[in-house]
């Protein structure tokens, strides 16, 4: 694996990092934060911030990017008490702004989008006013599971096309690149009121060009935020990195998504989808 530049030094765990990990495992929820191996975890943690992870940590595809655990469909099941369980998580935290992801479950019926429903559901139980961000897989291109979790009315639906289109193959072999861009657009033609948000690794070997062609895709499809990261693979095992971009092109980026009509773009090395989400949805605010 390369050697990480100085710009990704991760930071070292402190007893706030210990106590919500403990926190949620004994609640027996799932963050992407730790099971997709998130270099901010330590960042966010310390700062009670955290992508709770429904429908289990295990995935039924085999991205080669991902440190999810990938596994066998007939082997998994939806759990009825993890939307209860993530809504005491976001009480006693005293969480205003919260983000929902999930693995991603071809298996079922709804592909998922029903648990999204009730994971939003129950977190407005404990308070109306919580604003929450839901970051779906593609259903499968499958528009009434997306109907689903949008008639649950978050404020945010986010969907990461991850990659470039040339690195679909590779990278998302079970995904199909233009499937997830019609996600989003098809978010607003069913609720045009509905923040949209999605979000690009680079450093995988995408070229400048596939990148602001992806982003020029993204705004064609109305999407309004955009994140922009660097990949870290997870293990030797994973698809490899090819680049770490500087900050400095980080920056160039976000300048020509803003030119592009972005609402707010979030980019730099440490990016993340869902890194400081409530602060990006702040720069809307007054964009």
């Amino acid at each position: 694996m390369k050697k990480l530049p100085v710009w990704l030094n991760q930071e070292i765990p402190n007893e706030e990092t210990f106590r919500l990990t403990a926190m949620l495992q004994e609640s027996g929820v799932h963050t992407v934060c730790q099971e997709a191996h998130c270099p901010n975890v330590t960042h966010c943690f310390r700062n009670k911030l955290a992508t709770f992870m429904i429908l289990g940590k295990a995935c039924t595809r085999n991205c080669s990017f991902c440190a999810v655990q990938k596994t066998e469909s007939g082997s998994l099941f939806v759990d009825s008490q993890e939307p209860r369980r993530i809504a005491e998580v976001v009480k006693t935290l005293g969480l205003n702004y919260v983000v929902i992801t999930s693995v991603t479950r071809d298996d079922l019926d709804d592909r998922g989008a029903g648990q999204f429903a009730r994971a939003i559901e129950s977190i407005r139980a404990v308070n109306r006013d919580i604003k929450i961000e839901v970051l779906v897989p593609d259903f499968q291109g499958n528009v009434s599971s997306l109907m689903l979790v949008l008639e649950a009315r978050p404020y945010v639906l986010a969907h990461n096309i991850e990659t470039v289109k040339r690195l679909y193959g590779e990278v998302r072999p079970q995904a199909d690149y233009g499937r997830s861009i019609r996600v989003l657009s098809k978010a607003k033609e069913i609720n045009c009121a509905i923040i949209t948000k999605s979000s690009l690794m680079l450093g995988m070997g995408e070229t400048e060009e596939e990148v602001i062609g992806a982003m020029q895709d993204l705004r064609d499809h109305h999407c309004d935020y955009l994140t922009l990261g660097q990949y870290l693979a997870p293990s030797d095992k994973h698809y490899p990195v090819k680049e770490f971009i500087h900050p400095e092109q980080f920056e160039e980026y976000r300048d020509i998504g803003i030119g592009l009509g972005f609402k707010a773009v979030f980019a730099g090395p440490k990016v993340r989808s869902s890194y400081h989400a409530q602060d990006l949805s702040r720069e809307l605010r007054y964009a």
